[in-house]
């Protein structure tokens, strides 16, 4: 019965990732009410850490409310459901800092080919929110994961 349950959070937890997959690299590259689907002729980049940060959060009366949660939120949000499925499906990862360095490995890589492909802004600010996103998202993983177990022992199993 055990076993049953495990393949099917696994299966599920596999079907939910490509989803999320393909919902991330449509909004990170295909969403044109994004700025997405063609390239700026003025492209731009931020490998300054923390820059785009402050600047949302001090401007963000002039720029409004939506920019800045779409940009700050968006960017940890994203990652949350990577941080929380990544251990589901690989055993090996299922430590903080493996998902925070894959987290960041992963925002890397998007934010590379953003500027390779000249979309949307290549930004390193979005890794830092990213990892930290996916961080977040380990530690629902964990937290569930801890649930999980003390109800299977208050269970008798």
């Amino acid at each position: 019965m055990e076993t049953a349950i495990r393949r099917g959070v696994r299966v599920s937890g596999l079907c939910l990732f490509l989803v999320y997959l393909t919902g991330l690299i449509y909004f990170l590259f295909f969403a044109e009410s994004y700025g997405r689907g063609m390239a700026d002729a003025l492209y731009d980049y931020n490998l300054l850490p923390f820059r785009e940060i402050g600047r949302y959060l001090r401007y963000r009366e002039l720029l409004g409310m939506r920019p800045v949660v779409l940009n700050l939120v968006g960017n940890v949000v994203g990652f949350l459901p990577f941080g929380a499925l990544v251990p589901l499906l690989a055993r090996s990862v299922r430590r903080a800092w493996k998902i925070g360095l894959l987290s960041m490995e992963v925002s890397v890589l998007i934010e590379v080919s953003q500027l390779l492909f000249c979309v949307g802004c290549c930004d390193v600010d979005d890794v830092i929110l990213n990892t930290l996103g996916g961080l977040l998202g380990y530690a629902a993983y964990h937290a569930a994961d801890r649930l999980y177990l003390r109800w299977r022992k208050d269970k008798g199993e």
